[in-house]
């Protein structure tokens, strides 16, 4: 069963900018995990396979705009997150497993306990687990419910023949040695399906990525760099259609894929808060 997490946070000091990398959060959640299982921590510490949870940047609460926080999220800091600011970050766990494995820090969160992000001190007020109207990112399903619910027809009002994918934080993807910023229907859509196949118990052998058609495009490439590294990754939005005498059951499956992006994430270094994507649905 995927969780997506919403923990809503409160600064007790600054929080330096060269804190608010992915790798810096990346310990945060590791701390987090080992505060309730230590040999758990160590485990997703020491994983080089594909790993069982996202992570998104630390996002300010005024950083959306027009009321809702939206689509384009904030991936980098050039500034101290100051005293008291709130803010929020996601986190995402792909399988009961190890949602389960956790239940004792969600159940007893104690909003005066200070967690340590570099030298801050912050709390977790609260944390947020089922759909809110200016919170799209929390959320929480089954696979069989995701499944059942994905449209296996053309048409309809909300899922249909019409997938529209906002990348919401960079987004690049593996080809051999080297990245690709590219979203072709294959880099997304296997992207998906590779994570979908190890954690939902429901196997799509195969889906019909030749079907799969991008209609309307609106990204542009950013570069992320810190004292380590350099990542370049698209941001924007990406209409894909599905087109063709296919099966209800692949139209089925493809839409079963878009709507898991929101917990999944796509491509790399999920973990480090990029390729964060979720479905937009028109009025």
């Amino acid at each position: 069963m995927p969780h997506s997490l919403v923990l809503n946070l409160l600064p007790q000091s600054p929080i330096p900018s060269q804190y608010l990398t992915g790798r810096h959060l990346h310990a945060l959640f590791l701390t987090l995990v080992s505060s309730v299982d230590r040999t758990l921590g160590d485990r997703l510490h020491d994983s080089t396979a594909d790993k069982a949870f996202t992570l998104s940047p630390l996002q300010i609460d005024s950083y959306s705009k027009g009321g809702k926080r939206g689509s384009q999220l904030q991936y980098s800091h050039q500034e101290p997150i100051p005293v008291g600011t709130p803010c929020w970050w996601r986190i995402s766990l792909l399988d009961d497993t190890l949602f389960s494995q956790l239940t004792q820090l969600w159940l007893n969160l104690n909003p005066n306990r200070p967690w340590h992000l570099g030298p801050a001190d912050l709390y977790i007020t609260s944390i947020q687990g089922t759909p809110q109207s200016i919170q799209p990112w929390a959320n929480a399903t089954t696979y069989a419910q995701l499944y059942e619910q994905a449209s296996d027809a053309y048409g309809g009002k909300l899922r249909n023949s019409s997938i529209n994918l906002s990348f919401s934080t960079p987004t690049a993807f593996r080809q051999g040695q080297y990245d690709s910023t590219l979203p072709t229907r294959e880099s997304v859509f296997n992207s998906l399906l590779s994570r979908w196949n190890k954690y939902s118990g429901i196997e799509f052998t195969q889906i019909a990525i030749e079907s799969i058609f991008p209609s309307f495009v609106n990204i542009h490439t950013e570069i992320l760099a810190d004292s380590r590294s350099k990542f370049i990754g698209i941001l924007g939005e990406v209409n894909y259609k599905i087109l063709g005498a296919i099966e209800p059951i692949q139209i089925k499956q493809i839409n079963a894929l878009a709507d898991f992006a929101l917990y999944a994430g796509i491509g790399r270094k999920t973990t480090m808060g990029m390729g964060m994507t979720r479905r937009l649905y028109s009025p």
